[in-house]
């Protein structure tokens, strides 16, 4: 049995666990939702329960002491361990997965590898449901969501949640042969914004692009608004304008000719990267076994498709694909 005197109290166990993780008081804050402050003396307090130097403070962060590391990794097994017996408790024998993903990204890439997941794991009832928006994670209404994340969204995800980031792919123009023979000659990226644009919900991906191209305008970008990747392609695909995309979204448009890469005659614009599609999970729900082998899958299926993938001559095209965030 346990020696109830040894055991801290919870509240500090996790103020350590995160500043640990995170290297410093206000990341841990923001994470778990409470003043640095607080955070530190959580911290004070650990310390002096164990009576031994846990962290301390190196330049504008934290590191660990060397009895604070060891102590680190055995604390984070612990508390992933009372993670893991909460969310089998909380699922009651049922290996259930509840997904929602952005619409474009649902209809364009999920739709034709989701089958693979469910036949490889008949054990698992899957529930997907495309969304605009993410779901409210206070809630127990889904598992998991996949997100394309921009730059400037990044922020505003809840800091209660984790993300592993399993794709940032470039971002370059298409248009379909038709609407590109009635296009003005493309020498530049400036010249583009004499071309009819096409846009999600507004026009900040093409503001990036152009100002990651040199090119700034002061001005609202005019152009047919459609909300939805996937309409925006289909739209290009219909000669309407010319769209941002990558090519997780394209399947066989370049190759069976639907849609053209717009470059500058002699040239190439520049790689542009401002968002990675990542899957999103509350901390409880992290490591369910469902989820975890979800997320074993989704990364072995973008490995496969760049490995596999015939890559176009675009130059912006190499490395589009990159896995990072927490496994």
């Amino acid at each position: 049995m346990a020696d109830h005197k040894l055991l801290p109290p919870l509240a500090a166990l996790k103020a350590f666990e995160a500043v640990g993780r995170l290297g410093g008081l206000r990341p841990a804050g923001r994470e778990l939702e409470i003043d640095h402050a607080v955070i530190g003396r959580h911290i004070r307090a650990l310390e002096i329960w164990v009576g031994v130097p846990l962290v301390m403070r190196d330049g504008r962060s934290y590191r660990l002491t060397e009895k604070g590391e060891a102590y680190h990794q055995q604390i984070g097994e612990a508390l992933g361990a009372i993670v893991s017996a909460t969310g089998k408790l909380m699922r009651s024998g049922e290996l259930k997965l509840r997904i929602w993903c952005i619409p474009g990204f649902a209809a364009l890439w999920m739709a034709d590898r989701l089958n693979l997941f469910m036949s490889a794991n008949p054990d698992i009832d899957v529930d997907f449901r495309p969304a605009d928006n993410s779901p409210d994670f206070r809630s127990k209404e889904v598992d998991c969501d996949i997100r394309y994340l921009r730059s400037w969204e990044e922020d505003a995800l809840p800091k209660s949640v984790r993300r592993l980031e399993f794709a940032r792919p470039v971002v370059f123009p298409v248009a379909s042969p038709e609407c590109l023979l009635r296009l003005p000659q493309i020498n530049r990226a400036e010249d583009l914004l004499r071309c009819p644009l096409l846009h999600e919900e507004n026009d900040l991906e093409w503001l990036n692009w152009f100002a990651q191209q040199g090119v700034t305008t002061e001005r609202q970008l005019a152009g047919t608004r459609l909300w939805q990747a996937h309409l925006t392609l289909n739209a290009a695909r219909q000669g309407q304008g010319i769209t941002l995309t990558n090519h997780m979204l394209l399947g066989d448009d370049l190759k069976k000719g639907r849609l053209v890469v717009v470059r500058p005659k002699d040239a190439d614009f520049k790689p542009v990267r401002f968002g990675g599609y990542a899957l999103v999970a509350r901390e409880d729900r992290w490591n369910i076994p469902a989820f975890a082998r979800f997320r074993r899958w989704i990364r072995t299926e973008i490995a496969d498709a760049q490995s596999g993938r015939d890559v176009p001559n675009h130059d912006g095209a190499e490395g589009i694909f990159k896995s990072g965030g927490i496994g």
